[in-house]
């Protein structure tokens, strides 16, 4: 089982379930997430391997704790970001590649789930100056 500590105060976060931090949502109540009560901070966990799926024994976190700002700031991130992916000229690999180059980091430490407020907020920025490019027709995301 893994161990994960809490970036806000230090300590070990603790494993529980969806019922714990999502009382009112009967779909997450059997996944495991990662919480810092104290710090009112959590994370969830990459579903345990199960045929052919998933990742270890469901104890793996997603990213890094989150409190509740910086749970807004990572949702909203990815309601920008992914829209360059999803919906837009970019592969989701050309997609991170473009935003590690943009954040000055590399490829393989590009999750958003990873990111702290300055990095979510440098990220939001990024792809604010990329759509503004866009519609004055000057992009270049390669």
């Amino acid at each position: 089982m893994n161990k994960v500590t809490c970036d806000y105060c230090g300590q070990l976060a603790e494993l529980v379930t969806g019922k714990d931090v999502y009382p009112h949502r009967d779909d997450l109540a059997v996944l495991n997430f990662w919480r810092c009560k104290p710090c009112k901070a959590w994370v969830g966990c990459h579903q345990a391997y199960r045929n052919g799926r998933g990742r270890g024994d469901g104890t793996m976190p997603l990213g890094r704790l989150a409190n509740n700002e910086l749970r807004k700031l990572k949702n909203n991130t990815h309601n920008r970001f992914d829209r360059l992916w999803l919906h837009g000229p970019m592969t989701r690999t050309q997609a991170y590649t473009w935003l590690s180059e943009q954040l000055g980091i590399q490829f393989r430490d590009c999750h958003i789930g990873m990111f702290d407020e300055r990095l979510c907020r440098m990220a939001i920025t990024a792809v604010h100056i990329w759509q503004e490019e866009q519609e004055t027709g000057n992009a270049c995301y390669t």
